[in-house]
């Protein structure tokens, strides 16, 4: 095929336009490569000062170039002052990307990272506490509710297996044994995975939540057995032949003699099993239950900010701290009669 000369000649100007813009931006990479390695050398040496020069003179891209380098220079700059703790100059930094790039998502997230950092303690701190408490007092009523039921199952469950394991009937006696060694020998988690994800293997699918109160229930109710065990044992042995002879009943005895004896002795480790239940909940949170340690670990590591750590403990020690009076309370009004 035949070209026009004047055809050719468009064609080889277009080819060396290309090829002297090709050049040009190779020796401008080049160039640049050599200036950031020279900043990394003096950052390296601790020349902070001299490494912020040298990236200053990569200059603002021109139309039609890439700005790659510019914006990596500038923001270098913006965190070795912030770094430095110059707050302002790192702000201006970080403008000067937002002026040629305004969508820039690193420039526009360390520009509120830096102004957070503007502002007083207590202000951020207050800012925090107002964003993450929503959140975890949501998850803190899951996490009181779920203390709740298991207190309210427990004792009932507890009371059930200790009777069971002084039964002169030996089989239950020996089934209540079991149920103590198995839950007392395994741990709480390894429970809750099993109620979680190993029953749906055989047929039995659970709710988060009663997966929790099942696993909790049974656990505590196998530590709350052995407690009230040793406290109905603790009575002396004459009591329970005085109601013998007085013609009570095994049921009667127990309900009007022995375990009202047992409440003063009994609220001190049960007060702390319940204490030690409240910050056992947080395991929950591996079985998909969103409850006050999963609703302060999904906020950190969203914002990495601790605060909503703090916040979550503070809510665990409030927590604990009402029912450590509630259950001394409890005790002292068990045990007021005996004190008469």
């Amino acid at each position: 095929m035949n070209l026009k000369p004047y055809t050719l000649g468009r064609v080889a100007t277009a080819l060396l336009f290309l090829w002297i813009t090709t050049a040009t931006a190779l020796a401008s990479e080049a160039d640049y490569d050599a200036l950031f390695r020279e900043a990394n050398d003096l950052m390296g040496a601790g020349d902070l000062p001299a490494a912020m020069e040298v990236l200053k003179k990569v200059p603002a891209p021109r139309a039609g170039e890439e700005g790659d380098a510019f914006v990596r220079s500038r923001m270098q700059i913006a965190k070795l002052h912030f770094a430095a703790k110059e707050m302002d100059e790192a702000l201006a930094a970080a403008r000067e990307v937002l002026s040629l790039y305004p969508d820039n998502s690193e420039a526009k997230n360390f520009t509120a990272s830096v102004e957070r950092e503007k502002k007083p303690g207590y202000v951020t701190f207050l800012q925090d506490c107002l964003k993450f408490l929503p959140v975890l007092l949501k998850g803190a009523v899951m996490t009181l509710l779920l203390v709740l039921c298991t207190m309210f199952i427990s004792p009932i469950g507890g009371l059930l297996i200790a009777l069971g394991r002084i039964s002169t009937f030996r089989p239950l006696s020996a089934l209540c044994w079991f149920v103590i060694w198995l839950f007392r020998g395994t741990p709480l988690l390894l429970q809750l995975f099993f109620i979680y994800y190993g029953l749906p293997s055989l047929g039995i699918t659970l709710k988060p939540i009663t997966a929790a109160v099942i696993g909790l229930g049974l656990n505590y109710s196998a530590y709350l057995g052995e407690i009230i065990r040793g406290a109905i044992q603790s009575i002396d042995h004459g009591q329970t032949e005085a109601a013998k002879a007085l013609g009570m009943t095994y049921g009667q005895t127990m309900r009007r003699v022995v375990i009202p004896q047992t409440y003063k002795r009994l609220m001190p480790p049960i007060g702390n099993e319940f204490i030690a239940l409240i910050k056992d909940t947080a395991l929950v949170s591996t079985i998909a239950m969103v409850e006050l340690m999963r609703a302060a670990d999904q906020m950190f590591n969203t914002y990495f900010n601790v605060t909503a750590l703090v916040l979550a403990a503070v809510i665990y020690l409030i927590f604990t701290t009402f029912f450590t009076f509630l259950f001394e309370k409890i005790e002292h009004r068990a045990g007021i009669y005996e004190r008469r």
